[in-house]
């Protein structure tokens, strides 16, 4: 028997080992498993529907593309790093424009994609760290029932980890620290005018988003959950984001989060004035549910700077027949509770814990 067949059999009985607990795997699924200065992209390509690629601990620079269904990617936690490609220097000129752009020359990490009509099913990204990408550390388009948990997501120039166009979601566990815009983002799809897309119930959980521009960006969705999330250090916590095309964003829960102290400064954008101290805010929603949430600390000048903040979208949708209920707020600046919106919108304000709000008598 060889050392590498020695390795192999080790590594498989340590993976067995770590996946205890979860249903027995089919005889025909197999364990790949990559060792430093192998490539994981050759891997997944030789996965079949159902199989794990177990990336061993290392620096992998590479980008990697998840197209099979039931296909499990999974590392050794942060021991397992997945960097760009170092780029060589050249003076020849750049390419002609592709129809299609692969993961790698998009500037992303780990990218889970599903066919035009057909969603990718069951695929599962964990425990690994993506950073220092020019665009997102792990994006997914197309998918259904995609899970990422205990994925880093550290340093990328856009968001940390991302996901468009796909339904019944699950992340759980991560850590994405240091994006350029947002630490998670869930939308229906940038690229198009759309209406909210309904996520047939996605979960956004345990996760925790620091020193991103915004922690959480929910974007033109309905009918998914963010619970449990620990939101600090941003230049915004939480955003949910509604316009004028229909359905309405909303029909959605944010409850039990820790919002703290997101009064990092982010200059305006195209879309946006600067961000600082904001804690959650609903812009162009309808029936979305605020509850059990504690933000505090939070301070800032920003039109949108508050505590839990009820906003007007850019291009002029209320926000309407929204709940904010059961919420503890503290030592947020302007005001713990502030609704723009005028009073016939319907949004409802009840059993919160605060001080101040604007206007006054919400709390």
């Amino acid at each position: 028997m060889t050392k590498r067949h020695i390795t192999y059999l080790a590594c498989t009985t340590v993976l067995v080992g770590a996946l205890a607990g979860t249903a027995p795997a089919s005889a025909a699924h197999r364990i790949h498993v990559v060792h430093p200065g192998e490539s994981i992209q050759k891997a997944v390509n030789a996965a079949r529907p159902g199989d794990t690629v177990f990336v061993l601990a290392g620096t992998y620079r590479e980008s990697v593309t998840v197209k099979t269904p039931g296909l499990t990617l999974r590392g050794e936690g942060d021991r397992t790093v997945i960097k760009p490609v170092k780029k060589k220097k050249t003076k020849s000129a750049p390419p002609a424009a592709k129809a299609t752009v692969s993961c790698e020359e998009g500037g992303n990490g780990v990218c889970v994609i599903g066919a035009k009509n057909t969603a990718l099913e069951r695929v599962t990204v964990a425990d690994l760290k993506v950073t220092g990408f020019s665009r997102m550390g792990v994006w997914s388009m197309g998918t259904d029932r995609l899970t990422v948990q205990r994925v880093t997501a550290d340093d990328n120039g856009q968001w940390g980890i991302a996901q468009e166009h796909s339904t019944r979601g699950l992340f759980r566990d991560n850590i994405a620290r240091r994006n350029g815009d947002a630490g998670l983002f869930l939308a229906n799809n940038v690229k198009a005018e759309e209406g909210a897309r309904d996520t047939k119930g996605t979960l956004v959980v345990r996760n925790r988003l620091e020193g991103n521009r915004i922690g959480i960006t929910v974007r033109r969705l309905r009918n998914l959950t963010v619970t449990r999330n620990l939101v600090t250090g941003n230049c915004a916590g939480v955003f949910v984001v509604g316009d004028e095309n229909k359905p309405k964003a909303g029909a959605l829960t944010v409850s039990r989060n820790d919002v703290e102290r997101n009064n990092k400064y982010c200059p305006k954008t195209a879309r946006l004035p600067y961000l600082q101290g904001s804690g959650i805010v609903l812009t162009g929603t309808e029936k979305a549910l605020v509850t059990g949430n504690v933000v505090t600390g939070h301070s800032g000048r920003s039109p949108l700077s508050g505590g839990i903040v009820l906003f007007k979208s850019f291009v002029g949708v209320t926000s309407e027949r929204n709940r904010i209920t059961g919420n503890h707020l503290r030592d947020n600046s302007p005001a713990d509770l502030v609704d723009q919106e005028a009073a016939k919108s319907g949004n409802a304000f009840g059993g919160n814990s605060c001080r101040a709000s604007k206007p006054s008598g919400l709390c």
